[in-house]
């Protein structure tokens, strides 16, 4: 069913808000914007499955933002942040509570970052079409094909929250999984801070002046795309800020010999208000420049090290099938491997239970890996 009016919005949430649950899915564009474009939203009950169309004429999406907000009504999503971004940015409201099945899947042995298509095939039994996945979905009319994916992707979702919740709860793992999903509640995660986006943008050799430039320039940059509703890199490219914030041109000139900035960016509006940003940059007092991340200087033996923890890693995220990126990642092992007590997650918790503790042990000799056969397995040392 495709609602392109207010009042069968209404009827269907109020509805759809008698349910323990919903699932949810999204369908939009940015290519050529710097907000995306919703196009459309599918939502399920076990009773009925619609798609609504925020692009028709008129239509008022409140009910679906009360929804998307009410705390009796789980939210059930395949990889959740990108539909919760799209979410927050339309209605500047959190969604919650959220079950995520590709969290759910991962601490449920079905391997790192499951696609939903794997998980309906694993799951359901059903091959999704996957040809409309790609259109045009912010033109009119849609297709029936169209409808048809859009809806098929919340009604299947059904059965695969379903099995996975069966799953998590006859393994004793609701709570591994609940732990996981708790950081999706983060509104930092849906909200840019425009200062903190230099991060991003790699330098090579960052001096500190250079990064207190940076700062500026990318910040202006991110409010500039948004102001024109246009993708940052046509404003300016991560390779020209970089290069910018390297060797600070002070004139149009100086910036139009920046490759990727051509003449006419360097002596028009944006040229001169990049210009601005540079300046502001290079006026930052010394001790409010930002530091260089400096890296850890291995261990020596830091890298085998790590090689027998990856190998542990591997073993015990097979034996308790549990993805190993939720156990543990590179940066995770690196610490583990140079730093006497690492503050990290693969030390707390279910992680610390499973892994953390036989990687401690493995460090500092009172285990070790051995050959049996074509396996491996732990011995004490």
């Amino acid at each position: 069913m495709l609602i392109t009016n207010s009042a069968d919005v209404a009827d269907f949430c109020a509805r759809a808000a008698q349910s323990k649950f919903v699932t949810v899915d999204t369908e939009f564009v940015r290519e050529k914007t710097y907000w995306p474009i919703l196009c459309l939203i599918q939502i399920a009950t076990r009773d009925e499955a619609v798609a609504i169309d925020p692009l028709a004429d008129g239509i008022d999406l409140g009910p679906v933002y009360d929804l998307m907000k009410n705390t009796d009504v789980l939210k059930v999503l395949h990889s959740a942040s990108q539909d919760m971004q799209i979410m927050f940015t339309a209605s500047g409201a959190m969604v919650e509570p959220v079950f995520d099945t590709q969290i759910a899947a991962m601490v449920s042995g079905y391997g790192d970052q499951p696609a939903y298509a794997t998980l309906v095939q694993r799951i359901v039994g059903e091959t999704i079409d996957k040809r409309s996945q790609m259109t045009d979905w912010s033109r009119r009319p849609l297709t029936d094909r169209q409808v048809d994916y859009a809806i098929g992707d919340v009604t299947y979702l059904i059965d695969v929250y379903d099995k996975l919740s069966e799953e998590l709860e006859e393994a004793d793992r609701e709570s591994w999984a609940h732990e996981e999903m708790r950081h999706l509640r983060d509104q930092g995660l849906y909200e840019s801070n425009p200062r903190e986006l230099w991060r991003k943008v790699r330098l090579r050799r960052p001096t500190r002046r250079a990064l207190a430039v940076l700062r500026e320039i990318t910040a202006w940059r991110e409010l500039s795309a948004q102001r024109r509703n246009i993708p940052k890199g046509w404003v300016c490219r991560d390779e020209a800020l970089a290069e910018i914030a390297l060797n600070t041109p002070e004139t149009p000139a100086a910036l139009e010999r920046v490759r990727g900035v051509n003449e006419r960016f360097a002596h028009g509006r944006d040229g001169k208000a990049l210009l601005e940003a540079v300046q502001v940059g290079l006026d930052v007092p010394d001790d409010e420049c930002p530091d260089p991340e400096k890296g850890r200087p291995p261990l020596r033996g830091h890298e085998t090290l790590v090689a027998l923890l990856q190998a542990l890693l591997k073993l015990r995220s097979d034996e308790n099938g549990v993805a190993a990126q939720l156990i543990a990642n590179r940066k995770e092992l690196d610490r583990i491997a140079t730093e006497e007590e690492p503050d990290v997650r693969t030390l707390s918790g279910w992680r610390r239970e499973i892994y953390g503790n036989d990687a401690i042990a493995l460090k500092r000799g009172e285990i070790a890996l051995t050959a049996d056969g074509l396996s491996v397995r732990v011995v004490t040392a």
